[in-house]
């Protein structure tokens, strides 16, 4: 049996907490169904550089990086899975677009296989397949899911693979807070154009809710390029799957939303592909460590 602290590593610990303060952001994205994404992601983009760059120029860090061509993979395609999964956030029901999203592992996996060198035993194929099992089954049963907004979500799902295994890629070369930085930098361009031509005024408690989406993807964004640095990309990255309890309960408590029996059971599935995922994983890293020894 693996010591706990093999099976929740540094990477894993960072992670959820990510995943926690991801689904409070989530929350305030769907109390804003009539910002349009791009703006919501221009406040989020402002908050997030102001905050960065206080932080890389306290520390007396270069702003720009080093690794460049990977700091601009992540910035890029993180900007568009973000701008596909609000779209999905805003459209559909919580714990479904949050749980299509839980795609990215796979995605992940196969990303790391090229541009990082890491291992995918068989075994673990069977497990991602029962979690796109999962998945499968909401898209069938949610008839609240549009085909064009599934797909996005697993547009969203691609992109994110391609953004983490760049934040993986940038563990040794570049500080955190830069690699977050990069976001902003590249995003800002876009949403402000995109802004000028459809702009949407926030009122009231509108300002408060785009505040704190900025803030709480700022600390989520750290701890996550913490965890991606601290540990394999494909394993921290299935820890997303445990956000899904947090959306399941926010969506019935907060937004009123229903889930039959069917689309649980598809969620139970995501999950548990997840939980066999991370503890097979340890099993054949323990195996090889000991035949090593």
């Amino acid at each position: 049996m693996n010591p706990p602290e093999k099976v929740f590593s540094l990477g894993v610990w960072y992670m959820l907490a990510a995943t926690f303060l991801f689904t409070l952001m989530n929350i305030f994205v769907k109390l804003v169904p009539h910002i349009p994404v791009m703006e919501i992601i221009l406040f989020r983009s402002l908050i997030s550089l102001i905050m960065s760059y206080s932080v890389i120029r306290y520390n007396k860090i270069s702003p720009w990086g080093n690794n460049k061509r990977f700091l601009f993979l992540r910035g890029f395609f993180g900007v568009l899975a973000l701008v596909l999964y609000f779209t999905t956030l805003q459209n559909m029901p919580l714990a479904s677009a949050v749980t299509i999203r839980y795609l990215t592992p796979i995605f992940t996996a196969m990303f790391g296989i090229y541009l990082l060198g890491e291992k995918v035993f068989k075994t673990q194929w069977l497990f991602f397949a029962m979690s796109l099992a999962g998945i499968i089954l909401i898209k069938g049963f949610d008839t609240r899911i549009s085909t064009i907004h599934f797909l996005m979500g697993v547009g969203s799902a691609f992109f994110s693979g391609i953004a983490y295994n760049s934040i993986r890629k940038l563990r040794f070369t570049d500080h955190p807070m830069v690699i977050i930085m990069y976001f902003p930098i590249i995003a800002l361009p876009f949403c402000i154009i995109y802004s000028f031509f459809d702009w949407v005024t926030p009122v009231g408690l509108d300002w408060l809710y785009l505040l704190l989406i900025g803030i709480l993807t700022q600390f989520a964004q750290y701890f996550m390029t913490k965890a991606y640095q601290a540990d394999e990309a494909q394993k921290v990255s299935t820890i997303n799957y445990v956000g899904f309890i947090f959306a399941l309960a926010a969506g019935i408590f907060i937004f009123d939303e229903h889930y039959s029996l069917k689309i649980i059971f598809g969620m139970l599935l995501v999950l548990g592909g997840v939980i066999l995922n991370i503890f097979y994983k340890n099993y054949r890293y323990d195996r090889m460590t000991a035949k090593k020894d």
